[in-house]
């Protein structure tokens, strides 16, 4: 498994229902249940990115129970999830986070629910993240979207996850859970 991918959740900037930029709200179980997936599939970093202050010192806490609190006692297999979990101010400083761990600037990947021109296919982007030494950066996207400024920063976007029905509005965790599996799963 490669040791330099990398997952951001978006809250800032994105898009709401009215295409308004806007931050939405850090919820508790993005925070446990994207540091538990991002886990299992040997993600070096899990960046929860919020420019909010009450949104960031809320999240660090519940960060720190399971790291440095109670949490580490009551259930060591959270504290091994959170192990990866920090907080970014941005999409620039976890851009600039990876680039002084890595000494090398990573390749962004965006993921919607719309195509795009460089749209990829989960096999090709999979056997290109195995393949290279870069580092890569997915990011993911809360409310409606993630904004055109994110998405123009991409080297990639990842086509849709799609049912075979008309809806197609899963959550983030859901997403995030698919797409992981589907480009770092054992198949």
């Amino acid at each position: 498994m490669r040791d330099n991918i990398y997952v951001g959740l978006v809250h800032y900037p994105v898009y709401n229902r009215n295409n308004d930029v806007v931050a939405t709200s850090v919820t508790n179980f993005d925070i446990h249940d994207i540091s538990r997936t991002c886990r299992t599939y040997d993600i070096k970093k899990y960046f929860i990115i919020t420019p909010v202050d009450a949104q960031k010192e809320l999240t660090g806490r519940i960060i720190g129970y399971w790291t440095e609190g109670n949490g580490i006692e009551f259930n060591k297999n959270r504290n091994e999830a959170f192990e990866n979990t920090e907080l970014e101010d941005s999409v620039q400083s976890a851009i600039e986070t990876i680039e002084k761990i890595e000494r090398k600037k990573p390749k962004i990947i965006t993921t919607s629910a719309k195509i795009f021109p460089n749209t990829v296919g989960y096999a090709d982007l999979g056997k290109e993240i195995i393949e290279d030494d870069t580092p890569y950066l997915i990011l993911f996207g809360t409310g409606w979207g993630l904004t055109n400024e994110i998405m123009d920063l991409s080297y990639k976007i990842l086509e849709p996850i799609r049912g075979n029905t008309r809806y197609n509005h899963l959550c983030v965790r859901s997403a995030v859970s698919i797409i992981l599996d589907r480009l770092l799963g054992e198949n």
